[in-house]
């Protein structure tokens, strides 16, 4: 049975059949917009343990999102399904415990070398900790904290695609039917609109990355 949006498509007529598929791929509302607030709440998650109130709890912190990292997002999946049932949540839960490291690890790392000299330039104007974090040290982070953004956007997109299995909406709906329907055409389509929204957003991103190094007079390589 190859299923797209909840209907049975194997008498579809090949017309048909593709506009379901374009369905699914105009239904793919995991990716990316859905990441954001795990990019938000990974780099507070940075920035707190950064910080003199929350450096103990830095290595607890790093231990957590390795562990995230070494599941398999099928695993997950099967652990989340009798929890949280089919759709959408226990494919977004997958993907966030498996985004987490190329974050935090990166927004650790543009924290923690930061310029001494102009840290300590900022402080001896008279800037609170909370301005000195949001003109200085974000700023002059940003390059490195995309660069871990990136990665994780890409691996997330590539990810995404599992969550057909546990009846997600997403660009793997496509593969899936043309796995069932034995049309490698249609597992060819899937394949090559993964790689190329892929492509895409990877370019997109380095080019802003670039572009924020330049203005931060920070390289991210």
């Amino acid at each position: 049975m190859i299923r797209l949006d909840g209907a049975d498509n194997r008498s579809l007529p090949g017309y048909e059949l593709r506009r379901s598929i374009g369905y699914a791929i105009q239904g793919h509302g995991l990716f990316p917009h859905r990441t954001v607030a795990q990019n938000i709440a990974t780099v507070a998650l940075a920035i707190l343990v950064t910080r003199p109130v929350g450096v103990e709890f830095l290595p607890l912190s790093r231990s957590l999102v390795n562990i995230g990292q070494t599941f398999p997002p099928v695993a997950v999946l099967a652990l989340a399904v009798p929890a949280v049932g089919f759709g959408e949540k226990p494919t977004l839960i997958a993907l966030f415990l498996y985004g987490l490291l190329p974050i935090f690890e990166n927004a650790l790392t543009g924290l923690t070398t930061l310029p001494v000299n102009v840290v300590e330039a900022a402080r001896g104007a008279g800037m609170t900790g909370w301005q000195r974090l949001v003109k200085v040290e974000l700023p002059l982070s940003a390059p490195i904290i995309l660069a871990g953004v990136r990665l994780s956007v890409v691996i997330s997109l590539a990810t995404a695609t599992i969550g057909s299995t546990v009846a997600a909406k997403t660009l793997g709906e496509v593969i899936i039917a043309g796995l069932l329907s034995n049309n490698f055409a249609f597992v060819l389509q899937g394949g090559l609109i993964v790689a190329a929204l892929a492509v895409l957003i990877y370019d997109g991103l380095s080019a802003i990355e670039r572009y924020t190094a330049r203005r931060m007079g920070r390289e991210t390589r």
